[in-house]
């Protein structure tokens, strides 16, 4: 076991927070996945593109479940997390509005793995994504949704039992000049008004 994780380290390409990107996932968890079936059935040789035959097919969301067994999902963040995927490749992830799963697949592994500015700027968008998420935990299954989940990963220190690394504030990226600021409700309402008097 040991053997074969320390093999599969060394595969990985740059460091990420200080890190190899895989040990982004604990300890214990890196270990459940890649013993599990899942893992050794349908992740073996995966590659960008491949991943995504495997993703198209998710059904839910969530870290582990039942007897502490991972899920499908963040089995697929750990070959993602192995593979690391050129921004652009990830974005297109992002952007595929037919699989949620997807999406919320690559906004996790951006979570996990770009710079704070970056962070923001992919994932503030899908707060307007209100579709409907299923996830699964020790519990059973329940219903999320696709905006809660986007503010978990910007807000929580904890998501799918994957502890994030530490995220600066927007406030303190805008202070640094990294971030440009949101615009504010009135100045929305102040276009739209402008919008609604301007004639057709």
């Amino acid at each position: 076991m040991a053997d074969f994780i320390a093999r599969d380290y060394q595969s990985q390409g740059d460091v990420v927070h200080q890190m190899l990107p895989t040990f982004l996932v604990g300890k214990i968890l890196r270990e459940r996945i890649v013993e599990s079936f899942y893992w050794k059935e349908q992740c073996f040789g995966l590659n960008a593109a491949s991943l995504i035959d495997r993703a198209v097919r998710l059904e839910y969301i969530g870290g582990q479940f039942g007897n502490q067994r991972p899920t499908e999902f963040i089995c697929l963040l750990y070959k993602l997390l192995q593979v690391a995927p050129e921004k652009e490749i990830v974005l297109e992830y992002l952007s595929i509005p037919e699989f949620k799963y997807i999406r919320a697949l690559a906004a996790f592994y951006i979570r996990l793995t770009w710079p704070d500015p970056d962070v923001y700027q992919a994932l503030e968008p899908l707060l307007n994504d209100y579709r409907k998420l299923r996830v699964r935990d020790h519990n059973g299954f329940y219903v999320s949704h696709m905006d809660e989940f986007i503010d978990d990963l910007l807000n929580e220190e904890t998501v799918c039992d994957v502890t994030l690394p530490p995220l600066m504030s927007r406030y303190q990226l805008e202070e640094l000049d990294q971030l440009d600021p949101l615009p504010s409700s009135s100045e929305s309402e102040s276009e739209n008004d402008e919008t609604k008097k301007i004639p057709s």
